[in-house]
């Protein structure tokens, strides 16, 4: 039997809900096995790395990987590198651009801030999302700043993306490619300028890929197949099939691309305790919080509080096994770069009296795929006048700026990643 599946979202949710819940166990049950038995699968794996990862944190160690961009770029990452990048699903990219180039860029966002009085005109927080941070403003809604342009279209990064969305599995043994690893479709997005002295509120753990989607939409209970079936040993996050071409239900904290990994790049030093990005590296715990709300503790009109208009939250009350595991990133330098797996839980830690600044901005890899390509047609629109991305609140600062990025400074990477050239 097909599963009930909703392209656009359902109207009736709760309905919904209970229905997909319903057709789910349904599924798992037919291969002879049940929810539990699959979950037990799940749960063993993912509190075994837990324990992994729990144990190296109280030896004091780094639990994120740590990679040169100058093995990147000559293609001397060690096997061991590529093993620690695949099993924790994150790495911290060394020297991805020079410390001074960063720094630079950090003082043009501000003068271009500055120049177009952006602080005068500052309307508050245009989302809730980060509307929660607490400090005003850290989440600047500029998008196309020259250092951000520069950054998305350099050859530095476009060869740190490949090398990223290479460690995924993008052409299926029937031949389909799934997305183009070497060609990024320069997903643009906000930057973050927290001063030193500042206290803030941090984001509470959560995850970006989706909403009730994950569930709903024939693409992803296909992406999702073998939690679904009963084959759940067969489940590989690595794995893109099917995930760049399905919808997404549209919501204030959407990402209509497809991401490999989402990241940034940092525009000043930063210390581990300050404040800082934290993740949950098993790239597999997906399956636990796919999987966790078809367990009988699980109201059957309640997917463990994943709703749409809302970001797919992680918490102690259903996934209190993987909150253990929660690790932060190791003191990093301007021109550094931080990455995760697209479906990673995440957390920024609250901070008090900031020492130093905390500088980001935000980009991530987005290779060029049909779902990134149909989303580049609207990015071009915003980019050529200056709007906001139809994925962000619709708060179109820049339209009237001086010395915006223009399509006259694009280079070839740029002019491909916006689709302007085949």
């Amino acid at each position: 039997m097909p599963l009930p599946h909703w392209e656009e979202t359902p109207t009736d949710l709760t309905g919904a809900i209970r229905e997909i819940k319903a057709a789910l166990r349904a599924q798992i049950a037919a291969s002879g096995r049940t929810v539990e038995e699959v979950f037990a699968v799940v749960e063993r794996d993912v509190a075994a790395e837990v324990a992994e990862i729990a144990a190296a944190k109280a030896r004091g160690e780094t639990v994120w990987p740590v990679i040169s961009y100058a093995d990147i770029e000559a293609g001397t990452v060690s096997t061991a590198d590529v093993a620690r990048l695949r099993k924790r699903g994150c790495s911290v990219v060394r020297g991805h651009f020079p410390r001074e180039q960063a720094l630079g860029w950090d003082t043009g966002i501000v003068q271009y801030v500055e120049e177009n009085a952006f602080f005068e005109n500052y309307r508050g927080p245009g989302d809730d999302f980060f509307g929660s941070v607490g400090s005003k403003p850290e989440i600047y809604p500029i998008y196309w700043s020259h250092a951000q342009m520069e950054a998305r279209q350099s050859d530095r990064m476009a060869r740190v993306q490949a090398f990223l969305n290479s460690q995924w599995k993008h052409t299926s043994d029937d031949g389909t490619q799934w997305f183009d690893p070497e060609r990024d479709s320069l997903y643009p997005d906000r930057i973050r300028r927290r001063p030193e002295g500042a206290d803030s509120a941090g984001l509470g753990t959560h995850l970006d890929p989706g909403t009730l989607d994950l569930w709903m939409t024939q693409a992803y209970q296909q992406a999702f197949r073998h939690l679904f079936d009963g084959s759940v040993e067969q489940y590989d996050p690595w794995d893109a099939a099917y995930r760049t071409s399905g919808p997404q239900y549209p919501g204030s904290t959407m990402c209509s691309a497809f991401r490999t990994f989402q990241g940034w790049t940092a525009l000043s030093d930063m210390a581990h305790d300050q404040g800082v990005l934290h993740t949950v590296p098993i790239p597999g715990a997906m399956a636990y919080l796919m999987l966790r709300p078809l367990l009988n503790d699980v109201p059957d009109d309640d997917m463990c509080g994943v709703t749409v208009n809302q970001v797919f939250p992680a918490t102690d009350k259903w996934h209190g096994l993987l909150m253990e595991a929660l690790a932060g990133i190791p003191d990093v330098q301007a021109g550094d770069s931080v990455w995760w797996h697209c479906d990673m839980i995440h957390s920024v830690a609250p901070v008090q009296d900031q020492k130093g600044w905390g500088n980001v901005m935000y980009i991530p890899a987005a290779p060029w795929c049909p779902r990134n390509e149909a989303y580049a047609s609207s990015v071009r629109e915003a980019f050529r006048t200056g709007s906001s991305p139809s994925d962000f609140p619709a708060e179109h600062y820049e339209r009237d700026w001086r010395n915006r990025f223009t399509e006259a400074d694009l280079n070839t990477t740029g002019r491909r990643g916006l689709g302007l050239v085949p």
